[in-house]
Formats: C-alpha cells, structure tokens, sequence
C-alpha cells in the first residue's frame, strides 16, 4: 500500500485562503444585498443583535449573534493567525533575518502610509483619530482569493511574498488592537489572564504535547481577557504561541508537532465558515437615503484613500528603495509591474479593516458604517485596479 503524502502547510493554506476569499467576497455582497432589500434589511440587523446567551462582562452586557461572532468566533480566527505567525518564525520563510527584511519593511510601511492618508485626509479631526488603523490591515483571503482568479498570470513567488507580507501586516493588526483599542481594563481578570498564561507556558517548557490541555486553557484565557477590557480576539493569538511546534526544516507539514496539526485542522473552519460569517455580519451597511457624496466624507474617504494609495504607496516605494539600495531584492520571477498589482492587492483591507472599524468607533452606529463605506470602496477599488494591473502584466520578469 503506498502512503499518502504529507500535505503541505504552505499549499494547503493558499488553496483554503484562496477558496475562502472567493466565498467572503460572496457573503459580503449578500450582506449588501440583504441589508438594503424591504422586509429583509429589518430581519437582517435584529439577528445580529438578538440576546443569544448569558451576560459574561458587565460591559457589553447579554451575548448577542455579533458579539459572539465578533469577540468569540474571531478568536479563533486569531488563532489561526497566530499560529501562521508562529509557524512562519519558527519552520517558515521568516525563520531568517535574511528573509524577514523584505517583508517586515514592506508591511511596516504598508501599515504607516495608510494611516498617514488617512489621518491628512480627516484633517486631524478629534473625533476620527480613533480610525487611523483602519486602513492599516491587509485581508489575506480576500487578497489571495484575486490572485487565484489570476491563475498563472501572478508569478509564485508573488503569492508567497504577498503570504508573508500579510502575515506580517497581521501581527502589526493584533499589537495595535491590543494596545491602542484598550480603554478601562480589569486587573484582577487580566491578573487571572496572567495566572493560565504562565501555566500554559510551564506545559509548553515541559514538552507536554496533548493539544487538548492548551485548548482548554485557551478558552479559560479567552474569557478572562474578555473580562478583562482588553479585546477577547486577543486570547487566540496568545495562545497560538503557548502551542508546541516541531521544527521539520524540508517538511513543515509533519504531523508530529501540534502546531502544525491545529493549524491543518482549523484553515477550512476559519477559511470557509467564520471569516465568511464575520463578512455576512459585518459588511452590511444600509445605503437608504445615502447618496455617492457620501464617499467624500472624510471618514469614508480617509479610509478609501488610505487603502487604495497609501497600501500601494507604502509597500511599493520600499520594496523599491529597498532594491535600489541593495537592501533587499524584489522576488524573483516578478516585474515591477507585478510588483505594483500585488501592491494594490495589498489594499484589500475586509476582515480586519472592519474589525478594527468597530473597536475605533463603539457604540457609534454612523461612524461605523461610514468606516464600512469607506472600507468596502476601498477594497473594491484595490481589488479591481490590482486585478487589472497584474492581468495586464507580462509573464516573465524583462531581463
């Protein structure tokens, strides 16, 4: 009997987050179609704030649909990321300072860019500072969902520099969201947070293995830090990096280390369930009585403009002085012309963009969705022009 081949962490994360990124394109033009159709549009936002469970913090008082999909499932989802983080540092492509320099610059100045239009765009206005970050965040699935559309047209090594860049641009998302969008916090639920923190770690260092025992800590972690202040989603990237991973340098898919097989086991979850249902609960915004001049608010603007110029601005102009001073080289294989489409893909700010959207402005509803005005633009835009710039593109790099 011949053994099946070990899957590839790499491939199979492109493949689920390409297929999930076509699907959360999906669930977001629904929720749009929803959310603006008589009769449904009513049905559509009472769901999303029906009493669904017990009141587990004082703060954000009964569980509803959207605080269970917001602050619960997306933990999960943060899970993920975490892990891909981890992964990538540890028995991946950014194993290496030779290999993180590119892609840390790149997303570093993808992320700064961004707010910078942003906050010029608003004017400095009070009020809207809060949505700075908003622009500052790539959607992996949304973004690799275009590329696999591209089929050959996107030069490999332009997924994989994408992959990182995002990866990168993720854990930027998660420190921001941890330090800048904390307001009173609980001590003596982040004491306890702490406490399971420090017991996870202690299992990691004695190379206990069993996944079970770091998931159930997990989830004591996730209800503390909810209890907290700090934002829940939090718990699920902490956790990711109390989870035991097994170097296997030329086979990052063993099924020995734990890492790994978490990771295997929640990509078509994440990629196929819960970042669409996070789309379809979080895209919808009502347009009645709204009119195109919306969009030249500042709030919607700012956050528009931020992803379609300054993402490509960003991530293109040092990928470029980084070539040019010898710093580090544009993957191979790719043009600057890939380089530019991929750039704009970059703009593709979904998921956590809205994510980021609602921790800004809470309890806000108009502000909110003008953020989800500008961010649905924005993407839009970003997805179509880089989709046209690398169909466009040659397919091989001009020697």
């Amino acid at each position: 009997m011949t053994a099946r081949p070990p899957r590839s962490a790499l491939r199979e994360f492109l493949r689920s987050e390409a297929a999930g990124g076509v699907l959360l394109i999906a669930a977001a033009a629904l929720a749009m179609l929803v959310a603006n159709l008589p009769g449904l549009s009513e049905t559509y936002f009472h769901l999303l704030h029906v009493p669904t469970g017990p009141t587990l913090s004082p703060k954000y008082g009964p569980m509803t649909v959207e605080l269970w999909i917001n602050d619960g499932l997306m933990a999960i989802f943060f899970l993920l990321v975490g892990l891909e983080i981890k992964r990538e540092f540890v028995d991946g492509r950014l194993a290496s300072w030779e290999h993180r320099r590119l892609p840390v610059v790149s997303a570093v100045a993808g992320m700064a860019v961004p707010a910078l239009v942003y906050l010029a765009v608003t004017g400095g206005r009070a009020d809207l500072q809060a949505g700075w970050a908003v622009p500052a965040a790539t959607d992996i699935a949304f973004a690799i969902g275009v590329l696999a559309l591209l089929g050959s047209r996107a030069p490999a090594a332009l997924k994989l520099f994408l992959t990182t860049v995002a990866i990168v641009d993720d854990m930027g998302a998660v420190a921001i969201i941890a330090v800048g969008y904390t307001a009173s916090i609980n001590s003596l639920a982040l004491g306890l947070a702490a406490l399971v923190l420090v017991a996870m770690y202690v299992l990691n260092k004695s190379q206990v293995q069993a996944l079970w025992i770091y998931l159930l800590l997990g989830a004591a972690l996730w209800y503390f830090v909810f209890l907290s202040g700090v934002h829940a989603t939090i718990a699920g990237v902490v956790t990711a990096l109390m989870i035991p991973v097994t170097p296997t340098p030329g086979a990052p898919e063993s099924v020995d280390s734990p890492l790994h097989r978490l990771e295997h086991a929640l990509q078509p979850w994440v990629a196929y369930a819960i970042v669409p249902l996070f789309g379809f609960a979080n895209a919808g915004v009502s347009l009645a009585g709204s009119t195109a001049g919306v969009l030249l608010d500042p709030l919607p603007l700012g956050v528009a403009l931020g992803l379609l110029l300054g993402k490509q601005a960003g991530i293109f102009g040092s990928v470029w002085i980084a070539d040019r001073t010898g710093f580090a080289s544009r993957p191979g294989g790719a043009s600057w012309v890939h380089i530019w489409g991929m750039s704009l893909l970059a703009g593709i700010g979904f998921t956590m963009s809205l994510f980021i959207g609602g921790l800004a402005f809470p309890g806000n509803a108009l502000l909110v969705d003008e953020v989800k005005i500008g961010v649905l633009a924005g993407s839009v835009l970003s997805a179509l022009a880089g989709f046209a710039v690398l169909r466009l593109a040659p397919r091989k790099r001009p020697r």
